[in-house]
């Protein structure tokens, strides 16, 4: 069962979880916490006009009216003066857990802009379990990937000896391509993590080559990471930093091997832990 069909509650910043944690060896499963991820839909009002969606974002639940009142602001839609009021979206169409997940701001007259590149389709749900339903109806199919623990240990070290640009600035992400043997096809670097898989990616579209299974990542997990392995038939993402809570309900879902917190001897799988080997 994924994490978001466990819970029919206002989201909180985390979530409890069972991970298998592979340490020195040892193969221990635990109880551990995740940073929640969820959509949250942007819809403003104002009068004389029923309110509309502009944008949906994903984010951790918290302070959802000021990230709400910012993004607005930041983004040229309206100005600080001209908010009266946010609040929670009442529809009752809302099921339980998009209830939280949609907020309305209420302007105090029309806005400045509503250009279409920030208006989303209908077809994207704000419900996290939606959102992971529309990414398996364009997943590629691909066999399961099976992993050896000394191969998953040295996925870290050798994204780094492909990033030319981290060893000049300390300052940029990378994105991998490999071989369910730990053979590196294709690196890529970027100052944004997205960029970076995209260009790892697009490198195999443009050379009319087919995907390697396993991505790895210089960075955390989020969502959108684990949904374009997904939907390029990645079979295993490797990490050094964390995954999201909507990113590991989607790996498991997709049965996409999901493994974080790969430093040293140690690493966390949050999905697919019976296709890594010892």
């Amino acid at each position: 069962m994924s994490i978001l069909g466990q819970r029919r509650r206002r989201p909180g910043p985390s979530v409890r979880d069972r991970v298998t944690e592979f340490r020195d060896g040892a193969r221990l499963v635990h109880e551990d916490r995740v940073v929640t991820e969820e959509p949250l839909e942007l819809r403003v009002g104002w009068p004389g006009a029923p309110a509309q969606r502009v944008a949906v974002t994903m984010r951790t639940p918290g302070h959802d009216f000021e990230l709400a009142a910012g993004w607005l602001v930041h983004e040229g839609v309206t100005v600080p003066e001209e908010v009266r009021a946010v609040r929670y979206c009442t529809d009752e169409t809302l099921g339980d857990l998009e209830e939280f997940n949609v907020v309305t701001v209420d302007l105090a007259t029309q806005p400045r802009t509503l250009p279409a590149a920030r208006m989303v389709s209908s077809a994207c749900g704000v419900c996290g379990t939606d959102t992971v339903h529309d990414v398996l109806s364009r997943a590629e199919a691909v066999p399961p990937v099976s992993l050896s623990v000394a191969t998953v240990l040295g996925l870290p070290d050798r994204l780094r000896e492909e990033q030319p640009g981290f060893e000049r600035t300390g300052g940029i992400h990378a994105a991998g391509l490999f071989e369910a043997d730990g053979t590196a096809v294709v690196v890529r670097e970027d100052v944004g993590r997205h960029n970076a898989v995209d260009k790892a990616i697009g490198s195999r579209i443009l050379g009319r080559a087919s995907v390697p299974p396993v991505l790895v990542l210089s960075g955390r997990i989020g969502f959108e990471l684990v949904q374009k392995a997904v939907v390029s038939g990645v079979g295993a993402l490797v990490a050094v930093g964390a995954p999201t809570s909507l990113a590991v309900s989607l790996a498991r879902e997709a049965d996409l091997v999901l493994v974080g917190f790969t430093r040293g001897q140690r690493f966390v799988a949050y999905a697919g832990a019976d296709r890594i080997t010892d």
